[in-house]
C-alpha cells in the first residue's frame, strides 16, 4: 500500500513568487538573486509561516538544477550539541560549491542550539564564508546570540493573515477536487491561527473522513470546539450561573475529548470577542494566566478550569 504524500510537501511553493502572503520578505529575497550574492540570513517567527519554504525556494532558484548538491538542510532541535557544527555543518561547509559561487546551509530551529554551539558555528560561519552562506531559522531571535545576529541580514515572519491562509486552502481543495464549504474554510483558517502548515493538515486531515468539509468536521478533526460553544461557556459563567457553564464544561472534556489546555487557550482568544468592558476583559485575562499556569505546573485540568468558571461568576 502506498501512503499519499503529505499535502504540505505535496504544495509546497516552488518559487518564490509561488509563496502566499509575504511578498516584502519575497521581493527581498528575489534581490539576492538579480545580484548573485547574498548574507547569512536569519528567519524569525512562528512555526509553519513560510521559513523554510522560502530558504528552499531561494536555494532553487540560485543554483537551477544542482539545488541539492549546494543546500544542506539541518534541524538544530534534533542535535542540539557543539558537534553538530564540528562535524556535519563544517564537512559540508569546507566543500567548494557545484555551479555557483557558494553553498547554502539551513539550519532550522537554530534557537535550540546551546550557547558553546552557537559560538563555534558563529567561528564557522567566519571561516567559511567564502564558500558558503547560512540561513538560520527560529522561532525567537531573542534567543540567538548578538555576535550571530549581527552578521545576519533579519527576516521577520509573521502568523499568515486569513486571506493568505483561504487562497492556500482554496487552491489545494480546488486542485484535489474536494468539495470545501465556506463554513469549513472558515473553521480551517480559525484553527490554523496563521500557521499555513497546521491549515493543510487539517485540510487534509479532514478530507479523509468527510465528502463534504464543514465546519463541524473540522473542529471534530482537529480537536477543537467551536467558537460559539467557548462563548457561551464564558457569557453564561459570567452572568453568574455556574452550574450550567460547568455542563458545558463537562461536554466539552468528557463528551468532544478536549484537553484543558485546548479550551484555555480557546478561552483567552474568545475573550476580546465577549461583550464586556475591557476592564473586565483584564479580570478575564488575568484569570486565565493563573489557570493557564497551574495547569502548566500539573495541576487537575477540570478542577482548574471548574475553578476558573467559578470566579467568572462571581463576578
Amino acid at each position: 500500500m502506498e501512503f499519499e504524500k503529505p499535502w504540505t510537501e505535496k504544495y509546497r511553493p516552488q518559487k518564490l513568487d509561488d509563496i502566499v502572503g509575504r511578498d516584502p520578505i519575497v521581493k527581498r529575497l528575489k534581490s539576492y538573486i538579480d545580484k548573485k550574492s547574498m548574507p547569512h540570513l536569519l528567519f524569525a517567527g512562528p512555526p509553519g509561516v513560510g521559513k523554510t519554504t522560502a530558504a528552499i525556494a531561494l536555494a532553487k532558484e540560485i543554483f537551477g538544477e544542482y539545488w541539492k548538491q549546494n543546500f544542506q538542510e539541518t534541524n538544530a532541535s534534533d542535535e542540539r550539541g557543539i558537534n553538530v557544527v564540528r562535524e556535519k555543518i563544517k564537512d559540508f561547509a569546507r566543500t567548494r560549491p557545484i555551479g555557483g559561487e557558494f553553498k547554502i546551509i539551513f539550519l532550522d530551529e537554530s534557537d535550540a542550539l546551546t550557547s558553546d554551539a552557537q559560538n563555534a558555528l558563529r567561528r564557522t560561519m567566519e571561516v567559511y564564508t567564502s564558500t558558503c552562506r547560512f540561513i538560520l531559522s527560529c522561532n525567537y531571535s531573542s534567543r540567538i546570540i548578538d555576535p550571530i545576529q549581527s552578521r545576519c541580514a533579519i527576516f521577520r515572519f509573521g502568523p499568515l493573515t486569513n486571506d493568505a491562509i483561504k487562497v492556500m486552502i482554496k487552491k489545494i481543495a480546488h486542485e484535489e477536487k474536494i468539495d470545501l464549504k465556506e463554513d469549513g474554510l472558515e473553521a480551517i483558517t480559525y484553527v490554523s491561527e496563521g500557521d499555513m502548515r497546521k491549515a493543510i493538515n487539517a485540510l487534509q486531515a479532514s478530507s479523509g473522513i468527510g465528502d463534504s468539509i464543514t465546519e463541524s468536521l473540522v473542529y471534530q478533526v482537529t480537536s477543537r470546539a467551536r467558537p460559539e460553544e467557548i462563548k457561551n461557556m464564558m457569557k453564561i459563567a459570567l452572568s453568574g450561573d455556574f452550574i450550567s457553564s460547568r455542563r458545558v464544561l463537562q461536554s466539552l472534556l468528557l463528551e468532544q475529548g478536549l484537553s484543558g489546555e485546548d479550551i484555555i487557550m480557546q478561552m483567552h482568544r474568545e475573550t476580546f470577542n465577549l461583550e464586556v468592558s475591557d476592564k473586565e476583559k483584564v479580570r478575564i485575562i488575568d484569570m486565565i494566566g493563573e489557570a493557564d499556569f497551574r495547569l502548566v505546573q500539573g495541576a487537575n485540568e477540570f478542577i482548574q478550569l471548574e475553578y476558573l468558571l467559578a470566579n467568572l461568576s462571581i463576578g
